[in-house]
């Protein structure tokens, strides 16, 4: 069953270079915003806009980049607002939900007596609030394989550190502000570690390097530091199946 959707949000469009338009929406992590962006995007490519080469999003913004100077930016922009006026037809569509092993014991959760002593939250308290949440992917970035989640809870935000760490392990679980993470890779970070995940998030020899995609679902649940060690020995040998399911909207 379709519905017919006339999106209500507030833009601010403008020129980013001499070559794409910045599109904002209200400054806040939340879901009718992704999906709000994605089926503006989606109109986008179906319309197949002329000389429109990339499309990119954020939790509340889209950059439009074309293959050639904009001329009369007023004109693309009119151009862009009508587009998104466009009615849409949504369909019910499947997205995946999976399940993330977290150790979040010993030298894996570096930070996670700081933010219990801070915030006055046992450490039990925080592992459970933490993977009891679903998380969604909003977008991929900085790093490849880097997923961006909304959806902590707001108990549990931290701010950044203010002196970023040179080095932070694959697979480090962290906290930055009201958002949460896994660096996919060895990276300097600011965020507060509070556990470690022994999966893949980018496999560049997959067909598709990173699992996830924008609109899934993210549940973390926690492991002992034995099952991340077992965990750890099926990935590196390859045989590790990530558990995950089929929902639908």
């Amino acid at each position: 069953m379709s519905s017919s959707i006339l999106n209500d949000f507030q833009l601010t469009y403008k020129q980013f270079g001499e070559r794409s338009i910045l599109i904002d929406w209200p400054s806040k992590i939340d879901i009718k915003t992704l999906e709000d962006i994605i089926l503006f995007k989606e109109k986008l490519e179906k319309l197949e806009v002329k000389d429109i080469i990339d499309i990119k999003s954020s939790y509340h913004s889209m950059l439009i980049s074309y293959n050639t100077t904009i001329d009369n930016v007023y004109d693309e922009i009119l151009k862009l607002k009508a587009i998104y006026l466009i009615k849409n037809e949504v369909n019910k569509s499947a997205f995946m939900q999976w399940k993330i092993p977290v150790c979040y014991e010993g030298s894996f959760a570096l930070d996670l007596e700081e933010i219990s002593l801070i915030k006055k939250i046992s450490k039990q308290d925080i592992i459970r609030i933490h993977s009891e949440a679903i998380y969604t992917v909003f977008f991929i970035g900085f790093l490849p394989g880097f997923l961006y989640l909304g959806g902590l809870n707001k108990k549990l935000c931290f701010p950044r550190k203010q002196t970023p760490r040179l080095q932070i392990e694959r697979g480090a679980v962290a906290i930055g502000g009201n958002q949460t993470g896994v660096y996919p890779s060895q990276s300097p970070g600011g965020w507060n570690i509070i556990g470690n995940s022994p999966i893949n998030f980018f496999d560049v020899s997959k067909t598709t390097p990173c699992f996830a995609n924008i609109t899934d679902k993210i549940q973390f649940y926690p492991i002992t530091l034995k099952k991340h060690s077992d965990i750890t020995a099926l990935v590196n040998a390859g045989v590790y199946q990530l558990e995950s399911e089929v929902l639908y909207d």
